[in-house]
C-alpha cells in the first residue's frame, strides 16, 4: 500500500467523524440495524452505495488527468498547491458541500431519507459519498490526487478505498455504541477550540494538516512517485508469497462455509438469549 491510498483511507475515517455531521451515520445504524451479521450486511450494502458514486467521480478525475499526462511537472505543481490550499482552507473551518456541485445529488439524498429497508441503506450510502460541508475539502483533496496519477483504474480505486475508509469506522462505532456512552462519543465528536477569536474544531484540525502533509509530499516526491514504500519490498514479496496459497478453490468454499456457520451459530444464541430473556419475563 503506498501512501497515497494510506491518506485517501484515512481521509474517509476523518469525513465520516467531521464535525458538521459527526456520528450521524453510526447513531442511525446503531438504533435501526443493531450489531452482529445484520450490521455487516447493511455496511457492505451502504458500501455499495459509496462505490455506485465515488468510482465514477474518481475515474472521471484519471480521465482529466490522463489528459494532461504530458504536462506532468505541471499537473504536479498545481496539485501541490491546490492540496495546501484545501487544508488550510479545512484546519479554519471553511468548506463546500459537494451535492451542491452535482446534478442528482438533492434528489438522491430526499430519495433516502423517504426510502427503507435495504433501499435507504443503498441511498445513504451513495449520498454520504459526496455530501457534507465539513467533508468537502477531504473528498476535493482526494480527487486531487486521483486526477494527478493519470491512470483511471488506480483512480477509481482510490476513492474505492476513501469509500471503505469511511465505512469501516461506521461499522465498528454502530457496533460499540452501546458500550461507548456519552464520554466515549463526546471523544469521538472531537472538541471546539478558540483561536485568534475563531472557532477552530479538532477533527478539522487533524485532517486539514494531513492534506497540507500530504501537498507537500506531493511536490518533494514528483507526485508521490519517489515516496517510500510503507511495506518493504521484501515484505511485499512475502505478502504476495503467501495469498498466492490461499488462491484456492477448495479453501474458498471452507471460507464461506466457516463464515455462514460463524452467522448461523451467531443467529442461534441470540435467538436462545431472548428466548431466555421472554421467559424470564413471563415468570416475573
Amino acid at each position: 500500500m503506498d501512501i497515497g491510498l494510506l491518506s485517501a483511507f484515512v481521509g474517509g475515517i476523518l469525513a465520516l467523524l467531521s464535525p458538521c455531521a459527526a456520528l450521524l451515520m453510526p447513531a442511525f445504524f446503531a438504533s435501526t440495524v443493531g450489531a452482529g451479521p445484520r450490521l455487516v450486511a447493511h455496511g457492505a450494502v451502504f458500501y455499495a452505495g459509496l462505490l455506485l458514486v465515488l468510482v465514477p467521480l474518481g475515474v472521471g478525475a484519471g480521465a482529466v488527468g490522463a489528459l494532461f499526462a504530458t504536462h506532468r511537472q505541471v499537473i504536479v505543481l498545481a496539485a501541490s498547491v491546490l492540496l495546501v490550499v484545501l487544508g488550510v482552507a479545512q484546519i479554519l473551518g471553511f468548506g463546500f458541500d459537494p451535492a451542491r456541485l452535482l446534478p442528482g445529488v438533492p434528489s438522491l439524498q430526499t430519495r433516502a431519507h423517504v426510502a427503507t429497508g435495504w433501499v435507504k441503506t443503498l441511498l445513504l450510502g451513495a449520498a454520504s459519498g459526496v455530501a457534507g460541508f465539513c467533508a468537502g475539502p477531504i473528498l476535493g483533496a482526494v480527487l486531487t490526487v486521483a486526477a494527478a496519477r493519470g491512470d483511471v483504474v488506480a483512480a477509481g480505486g482510490l476513492l474505492a478505498v476513501y469509500g471503505a475508509g469511511m465505512v469501516a469506522p461506521l461499522l465498528v462505532i454502530a457496533a460499540l455504541w452501546g458500550r461507548l456512552g456519552p464520554r466515549g462519543r463526546s471523544a469521538l465528536r472531537g472538541r471546539v477550540l478558540t483561536v485568534l477569536g475563531r472557532e477552530l474544531h479538532t477533527t478539522s484540525m487533524l485532517t486539514g494538516l494531513l492534506v497540507v502533509g500530504v501537498g507537500v509530499l506531493f511536490w518533494t516526491t514528483n507526485g508521490l512517485v519517489g515516496a517510500p514504500e510503507l511495506l518493504p519490498v521484501d515484505a511485499q514479496a512475502w505478502l504476495q508469497e503467501r495469498s498466492a496459497l490461499l488462491a484456492n478453490p477448495v479453501l474458498d468454499i471452507l471460507a464461506i462455509l466457516a463464515v455462514a456457520a460463524a452467522i448461523i451459530i451467531v443467529s442461534i444464541v441470540r435467538r436462545r438469549n431472548a428466548q431466555a430473556q421472554a421467559v424470564a419475563r413471563d415468570q416475573q
